[in-house]
């Protein structure tokens, strides 16, 4: 049965009461997850819009309807009477560097009103269409074709470019489409303003500039380090691999989501920074080799593109914070807040106590992370916070099934108590490797128990002296949460802080991955009880005492995606969520690039078996922008705002101070078939379920491939960031 709306607003109203929210959304705009459509209730008498068209049936529609036929557009479709425009793009002029690649989490810094600082995190490559579009769009050539042939030779290990002798033709080929992936990955900082005609335009101001994946590399723009961590990259000698360069650091890369602190500095969040450089480490904190993350070119990644560097994987999956007001400024990456696959960060800032500063682990498995400083904040808006995040405790959330929680600590007296594999989706569970280094899959009990008798605390598992030790175990964090029983997710995507200081956390996945493993199967189930549970989660987690250095919690699984005649919003893998001004939310979607649209002519398989939840997701068109209001006659119900282009998702979306604009990124575009070809596109047959339950057959056109933005034939897609806007210049979430 769909979530009734009484209890989507129990969930609502536990931390999020319209006038509260109200005064949280001045410093907090990005947000994550997944809600559950309620029942329809006929006339939209408080909702600014009208909900666009959604490929399936949602209990906000007529109970009766199907839609039998359905066009997809390779264009951002946003309601009538609203319109967009193209602030930037991939290839446009940033400071001395370019615009670069898959923009993600977005803050606008506003200096006076309508002016201000626009932040953009650029996250990754997508293979197909930037090698196909690089020269098109940049006017340079990759040596990709030499390359790729060399690649093939070896049969899909990839190529140990560092190993090769500098004078080495292919080195230094390798080394050319690496310094250009690497450059469109990062963060960018755009000066804008809205004009007297109410459009949106840079100004290209000197504050302008580009942090990229290869800063300091060529031009001393290395990023800074505070934290324990700085004590194992300061070593002279250890047991791995040292890149000589101190506590200095060669760029930022994988930055995905985000957040903006109330002294107005930008953190950015670096993700999947294992494709680039070796994820695991030595007991010592030290990196494995660049020979670990080989140079390879597949369709979905350019990936290893730290080998022919020699980056020090150790230096990479940190919080990053800039000044975007400082042109000066290229980062600092604040080791207390741990490295491990960041996906935003939750800001808590109250005066009189520690800052208190949550972030998700967006692997399968990843873990739920809170830091708490040891110090306390004077002024929320001082600037000099920033450094209390140089001193501190970094915690790792223990949920417990009876739905209470406490709050591990990751230093070297924590006692080593991994969990039962049994308990997790998939069976499995990894565990830091002594003396070896890394990790080592564990699939059973009497494995855990030998490993505790093995090892007491983690003292055990990591080298050093003590500033050392506890860098070490901030390294590897995830490992080291695994060891002492942190409970594993499904996929946190975002973490965000409510009115009255509770904690919002969306998981975009419950399905499990034979290397990192999955998540708890008692915590993470759907509303059958059914695990793996593929649509995503949100979860509301409220400190005792509404404390923010509280050691103990209490959660509450809130909602779910999927499908709403079985529990769904009518959406799946819900990513980032924006609260607006009147407390309603607002969610973006992020299913995988190559399941979008993906025809499902039957529910059942050859083998007589259901198709999966993954497979099912084409039934769900592409990824998309959600409105959920939590007042008024319709609050609790989801309607529909905006679909991505072809092959894309919508990501960072963020709301100007005065609510006539909303900044929105629309990244990877083409990201499975690369430039659409003279408009191509073919009819796919998806089966169906109406509102009221009933099958039917759907017949979609699906365009192959993307031009957007351009959207003339046969243009490149390029990712870029738009901003939304109301026709009639009223505010985009007025009642």
């Amino acid at each position: 049965m769909p979530m009734k709306r009484r209890n989507l607003l129990l969930f609502l109203g536990a931390a999020a009461g319209t006038t509260a929210i109200a005064s949280l959304t001045k410093n907090s705009q990005k947000f994550s997850m997944p809600f559950q459509s309620a029942e329809t209730t006929g006339t939209l008498t408080n909702i600014s819009f009208k909900p666009i068209q959604s490929p399936m049936s949602l209990l906000t529609d007529a109970k009766s309807s199907t839609i039998n036929q359905f066009e997809i557009a390779d264009d951002l479709i946003v309601p009538e009477g609203f319109s967009y425009d193209v602030i930037g793009a991939w290839g446009d002029k940033i400071g001395d560097s370019r615009f670069g690649y898959n923009n993600d989490y977005l803050s606008f810094v506003e200096t006076v009103p309508n002016e201000g600082f626009l932040t953009i995190n650029f996250e990754y490559i997508s293979a197909i269409p930037w090698l196909q579009t690089y020269s098109k769009v940049l006017g340079k050539e990759l040596p990709s074709a030499v390359v790729e042939k060399a690649l093939k030779k070896t049969k899909g290990t990839g190529l140990n470019a560092f190993a090769l002798p500098e004078k080495n033709p292919l080195k230094a080929q390798i080394k050319t489409i690496s310094k250009e992936a690497l450059i469109d990955q990062g963060m960018g900082v755009i000066s804008i303003r809205k004009n007297a005609a109410g459009q949106w335009e840079r100004t290209f101001s000197k504050v302008d500039r580009r942090i990229t994946g290869i800063s300091g590399l060529e031009d001393d723009r290395y990023l800074k380090c505070t934290g324990a961590a700085k004590a194992v990259f300061e070593k002279k000698s250890g047991k791995g691999y040292l890149d000589q360069l101190g506590d200095r650091i060669i760029g930022t890369f994988g930055n995905c989501a985000g957040g903006t602190t109330p002294w107005g500095t930008v953190l950015s969040a670096e993700e999947n920074i294992q494709n680039q450089v070796p994820d695991p480490v030595h007991a010592d904190g030290t990196s494995f080799p660049p020979d670990r993350a080989m140079f390879k070119i597949d369709e979905e990644e350019v990936s290893g593109q730290g080998n022919v560097f020699g980056l020090a994987g150790n230096k990479y999956g940190w919080i990053v914070e800039v000044d975007p007001a400082n042109p000066n400024d290229f980062g600092t990456k604040h080791t207390w807040l741990g490295r491990y696959r960041h996906e935003a960060v939750g800001v808590r800032v109250e005066a009189g106590k520690p800052l208190a500063f949550y972030s998700g682990c967006d692997r399968r498995s990843g873990h739920i992370y809170k830091f708490v400083s040891r110090d306390s904040v004077t002024d929320p808006q001082d600037k000099a916070n920033s450094r209390l995040l140089a001193d501190g405790m970094l915690y790792a959330a223990k949920f417990n099934e009876d739905g209470t929680g406490r709050w591990i600590a990751l230093k070297p007296e924590t006692s080593i108590a991994p969990e039962d594999p049994s308990t997790i989706v998939g069976g499995m569970i990894n565990l830091p490797k002594r003396p070896d280094g890394g990790f080592m899959s564990v699939r059973n009990k009497s494995a855990i128990d030998k490993y505790k008798q093995q090892f007491k605390t983690l003292s055990d598992l990591y080298e050093g002296n003590p500033t050392e030790k506890q860098g070490a175990i901030l390294i590897d964090a995830h490992y080291a949460a695994n060891a002492c029983g942190a409970t594993c997710t499904a996929r946190p995507e975002d973490t965000e802080i409510a009115p009255d200081g509770s904690l919002y956390i969306s998981f975009t996945s419950g399905s499990p991955d034979s290397k990192d493993g999955g998540p708890d199967k008692r915590v993470f189930k759907g509303p059958n009880g059914e695990a793996p549970y593929e649509y995503g989660f949100v979860m509301h987690v409220t400190e005792d005492n509404n404390d923010p250095a509280a050691m103990t919690f209490r959660w509450k699984m809130m909602a779910m995606g999927g499908e709403p005649t079985a529990g769904g919003a009518g959406f799946s893998n819900p990513d980032n969520l924006l609260i607006d001004p009147d407390g309603h939310v607002w969610i973006v979607t992020d299913m995988s690039s190559d399941k979008l649209n993906k025809a499902v002519p039957k529910r059942i398989g050859k083998n007589g078996a259901p198709i999966s939840q993954s497979n099912l997701r084409g039934l769900f068109g592409n990824n998309s922008l959600w409105f959920i209001p939590t007042s008024g006659a319709n609050a609790g119900n989801a309607y529909l705002f905006a679909m991505a282009p072809m092959e894309a998702e919508l990501t960072g979306s963020f709301l100007s101070h005065d609510r006539q604009t909303l900044f929105l990124s629309v990244q990877h575009p083409g990201e499975s078939n690369g430039i659409r070809q003279n408009l191509k596109s073919e009819t796919r047959k998806f089966a169906m379920k109406s509102a009221d339950g009933k099958d039917y057959t759907q017949m979609r056109q699906v365009p192959i491939g993307s031009n957007f933005p351009t959207k003339t034939a046969n243009a490149a897609p390029k990712p870029c960031v738009v901003v939304v806007t109301r026709s009639d210049r009223k505010n985009i979430t007025s009642a």
